[in-house]
């Protein structure tokens, strides 16, 4: 609550009106010869709106930081009384981050796994990129389909019950041979046949079925076996390293992929450490936050999901069939751990004295021009103008915050 003595209002209606006098064009009075009474029947709501502007901002400003807290977004105003020759009397209320302890903190460990990349990691990495350029090729020798092979078919399928219902047909389709994706009706009858032959399997598809048309219903297949063929992983090789397009040699590709591997795992581990580090520092230091700071992070957190639909094919108008409410109502919790978070690190990096130098700033500018193809100093100006240059600094802080914390783990 605010009051501003009378004689304040009165000379800030007085300062406000005369300028209004200078500039105003009123028809059938000169610039400047405005008499004050017209001037304040024509312009009285501007008038009192820049009264009011010159007379609240600065005298709020000051009283919350007599208050001694850290205001978030505008106040809103519930009580307004403002006339000329009277006291301003004004009630406004607003959201502040609350006063909280964080004695203790360094305290607060969690488990800081190894990030050294293991042997038995990188020969599965190697595997992986084996598998990954394989190819099925026929098989020459005269033998019949056994696990591991794959039978090229033609068939045709008529559900059971469904007599008028259009038969369910393939061409040339390959199965594996025991393959985990494989129906066991098929396995059944392909193992142990040789091309040529035809086939009859019966096949009762459970009710959660992943193809919904199928879901509960039993199909009697013909199969005709078309070719045996089997799947051909190749051997590494220096070979096999330069049909990748960027290596020389096996040696070559296996430093590469042990530095992808070992960066990856080390920004992985670091990652899920430092969320079990948030996740017990929350735990520990129990205290409101500000509802305003969790619908903007529950805001960020659906526009970040929206993205990635959108990434993944989604329509705007598929999108506009969500259930909104239910989303956010989903995203309160994680947002409320992430609020918490952020006022931990800041408080934090307060007590550490972190800072981000213009240096760094610098070059994560220059790195996110890079990125969206913008002019640096373009990017500069519209963050600048928009906020977002400090949410980056503040950003930036935390990770560091964050990092520090980090490596202050007991191994």
């Amino acid at each position: 609550m605010l009051d501003v003595p009378a004689e304040d209002v009165t000379k800030a209606f007085r300062t406000v009106t005369r300028n209004y006098q200078k500039y105003a064009k009123i028809p059938g009075f000169r610039p400047g010869k405005v008499p004050e009474s017209v001037v304040r029947r024509r312009y009285s709501s501007e008038i009192r709106k820049e009264v009011i502007d010159g007379l609240l901002p600065e005298r709020f400003n000051r009283g919350v930081r007599e208050l001694g807290v850290q205001p978030i977004g505008q106040p809103q105003v519930t009580e307004l009384t403002v006339e000329e020759g009277q006291p301003l009397h004004v009630k406004a209320a607003f959201e502040y981050i609350p006063a909280f302890s964080i004695e203790g903190y360094k305290d607060v460990t969690v488990e800081k796994p190894p990030v050294e990349l293991t042997d038995e990691e990188f020969q599965h990495e190697m595997n992986q990129l084996r598998e990954s350029r394989a190819t099925i090729e026929p098989v020459e020798e005269d033998r019949v389909l056994v696990d591991g092979d794959w039978a090229q078919i033609s068939y045709t399928g008529q559900v059971e019950g469904e007599p008028e219902a259009a038969p369910i047909a393939g061409q040339d389709t390959l199965v594996e041979i025991g393959g985990k994706d494989t129906v066991a009706a098929f396995n059944d009858v392909l193992r142990g046949a040789k091309p040529g032959q035809e086939l009859k399997a019966e096949v009762i598809y459970p009710a959660d079925y992943a193809e919904p048309s199928l879901a509960g219903k039993t199909v009697s297949y013909e199969v005709t076996v078309k070719a045996l063929k089997k799947r051909i992983v190749p051997e590494l090789s220096d070979d096999f390293a330069k049909e990748l397009g960027q290596y020389e040699s096996l040696s070559e590709l296996e430093t590469r992929v042990r530095e992808h591997m070992a960066n990856r795992k080390r920004r992985s581990v670091a990652a899920q450490t430092k969320d079990k580090l948030f996740a017990a520092l929350t735990e520990k230091f129990s205290f409101p936050v500000p509802e305003s700071l969790v619908q903007d992070q529950v805001d960020a957190r659906l526009d970040r999901g929206l993205r990635a639909l959108a990434a993944q094919g989604m329509e705007t108008e598929q999108m506009r069939k969500l259930d909104f409410s239910r989303l956010r109502a989903a995203q309160r919790d994680g947002a409320v751990a992430e609020v918490k978070t952020n006022l931990l690190l800041d408080k934090i990096a307060e007590t550490e004295n972190i800072t981000v130098s213009d240096e760094e700033l610098d070059r994560e500018l220059q790195l996110a021009a890079l990125q969206s193809n913008e002019p640096v100093e373009a990017l500069r100006q519209r963050l600048t103008q928009d906020g977002g240059l400090a949410r980056i600094r503040e950003q930036m802080k935390r990770e560091k915050t964050a990092n520090l914390l980090y490596e202050r783990l007991p191994a």
